[in-house]
């Protein structure tokens, strides 16, 4: 939904979508608390608490009189530089405290990064399907979204052809998201390394958001790609935060690595933003990132089950075809073969349909394709209890049956 444009509010935050992420899982978490029985597979959120050592922190942060007070822009320094630490240890990628922002969560740093960089008329290439907030940060700073499309035919991966025929003398950067929100797909190393060269052949920055990089099944892994393409570090920006890792999406620490003179002209904005992120929060995300990971790692394994559960159970429906997920904890099916039937006495023509139909009758939320680029898709979160996640998909089966 789009607000209309007046004199009272300004254009181009009237051009602003809702997102549909959040408005459906609003929904859902609405009707439950009116009392009907709804699963809600919209969520893009760990199920799990955030990890008992990470909550003792902050408790010990809230009576510390120093978190009491203005901290500096960019971030505390111990924290500044335990990101810095943790992403030589994850990534591979060599950076110093000086190169890191701390924003008030993950879509803060998305938010930023754009601003940062983009000016008016910059092209940004999107390869698609993608996050729904992405196109608006990018609206929002004055530059051009140029989606290109990706099937499940091809993995949901972008090719370097395809990146080559939509460059034009304007493209400014490129997104690049692996594991992806929202297909689970996850780029081969030889596959980040080629995007990585392509981008710096022609002076192209690139923006990759790592945000799910310890959420990585099977034989698939993550790898970074300034790590891979260390030439890049003039011209690349890397988002993280510990929302998905560390089940703390409510927290809102997020982070930006970047040059020199991006992270400085980025601090300046954050400065005349939201100043210093919440102290406490910052020591939380401390004790996260310079912590162990064996919580993540169980968390992790659950991911991963569920996500073979939801795929096995979504690709034995008729005319619904899913790849399996690879990383993340999505599952993106294609729901084409159910489009232009009649359901309930309500004709089918998009997914957008489909999606009111299924929480109006099964009570069941998903996520639309049409939100992330992708027409004929929807996005189902399996971050949920495994009883939940199979009756819910159960349901679809029922109603699509």
């Amino acid at each position: 939904m789009r607000l209309v444009t007046s004199r009272r509010i300004s254009p181009r935050v009237a051009a602003i979508a809702e997102s549909a992420t959040l408005a459906v899982d609003a929904k859902a978490k609405a009707l439950k608390a009116a009392g009907e029985p709804v699963i809600g597979f919209g969520a893009g959120e760990p199920d799990f608490p955030t990890p008992e050592p990470i909550v003792e922190a902050a408790v010990a942060a809230c009576r510390d009189p120093q978190n009491h007070r203005y901290s500096p822009t960019p971030g505390l320094p111990e924290l500044r530089a335990a990101i810095a630490a943790k992403t030589l240890r994850d990534s591979g990628l060599a950076v110093e405290a000086s190169q890191v922002l701390v924003t008030a969560g993950g879509k803060h740093a998305v938010y930023t990064a754009f601003q940062t960089i983009v000016a008016d008329g910059d092209e940004v290439i999107l390869p698609a399907p993608y996050w729904t907030t992405y196109p608006e940060a990018i609206t929002l700073a004055g530059g051009v979204p140029v989606e290109v499309a990706t099937t499940d035919a091809q993995g949901f991966r972008v090719t370097v052809e395809q990146l080559e025929a939509a460059r034009t003398e304007r493209t400014k950067a490129i997104v690049f998201v692996s594991p992806s929100n929202p297909t689970g797909a996850v780029y081969p190393p030889a596959e980040v390394e080629a995007i990585g060269r392509w981008a710096l052949d022609h002076g192209i920055w690139v923006i990759t958001d790592e945000i799910y990089e310890h959420l990585v099944f099977g034989d698939h892994r993550f790898t970074s790609m300034p790590a891979l393409v260390p030439e890049l570090a003039d011209t690349c920006i890397v988002l993280n935060g510990v929302a998905k890792t560390y089940a703390m999406t409510g927290w809102r620490v997020g982070w930006m690595i970047g040059p020199a003179d991006v992270i400085a002209a980025a601090t300046n904005l954050q400065s005349q933003s939201t100043s210093n992120i919440s102290n406490v929060a910052q020591r939380a995300a401390l004790a996260a990132v310079a912590g162990p990971l064996d919580a993540v790692l169980e968390m992790r394994v659950a991911f991963e089950r569920r996500g073979r559960t939801m795929h096995r159970m979504l690709s034995e429906i008729p005319g619904v075809r899913c790849l399996e997920p690879e990383g993340a904890f999505y599952c993106f099916p294609s729901f084409e073969g159910v489009i232009g039937r009649t359901l309930a006495g309500r004709p089918i023509t998009s997914t957008m349909d489909l999606a009111e139909v299924l929480l109006d009758e099964a009570k069941v939320a998903i996520v639309p394709g049409e939100a992330f680029g992708a027409p004929g898709y929807a996005r189902l979160s399996f971050a949920l209890a495994d009883a939940d996640l199979e009756e819910g998909v159960a349901r679809i089966a029922a109603f699509l049956a």
